[in-house]
């Protein structure tokens, strides 16, 4: 999905002309909080503000969830692909464990698989996040093998 920009220039440059002061307020609080506020809160701020004129330019709630979720499916699969990076990166240093349970788990510096044997799923944890159940596709298997030989 991607925002409806049909308007012509002409739209927009009357939005400026009616909103600038709006917009030149939103301007300098963005700037103000990038410079003294640093901590994830500062782009959550960030975000608001921004979200707070666009959507006060004229975009639906129903258009800004969209562009929401398919920033958040592009932030996703980014994660995965970083992940699927790592796996190929740091095989030669990845670690095989037999948990008691009979499940096994796969540890590299970045990059922790936990599945059982003769299942076609495994728990992938990134950096610590949880990325969720991934099939073992290719990568994922030449990952556990590598693992299995470092032992």
């Amino acid at each position: 999905m991607s925002l409806d920009f049909n308007y012509d220039f002409d739209t927009y440059m009357q939005f400026f002309k009616d909103k600038w002061l709006i917009l030149v307020i939103a301007l300098v609080v963005l700037l103000i909080v990038v410079r003294i506020v640093k901590t994830v809160v500062k782009w959550l701020i960030v975000v608001a503000i921004i979200a707070g004129v666009v959507f006060y330019s004229g975009y639906s709630l129903d258009q800004l969830k969209e562009l929401g979720s398919e920033l958040g499916t592009k932030v996703a699969d980014s994660v995965k692909q970083e992940a699927i990076e790592a796996m190929a990166g740091e095989a030669q240093d990845a670690t095989f464990t037999t948990n008691s349970d009979g499940s096994f788990t796969v540890k590299t510096k970045n990059l922790e698989l936990i599945g059982n044997p003769g299942e076609n799923e495994v728990k992938v944890n990134f950096r610590g996040t949880p990325l969720g159940k991934w099939k073992i596709d290719a990568a994922i298997q030449t990952l556990i093998d590598q693992a299995k030989k470092n032992v």
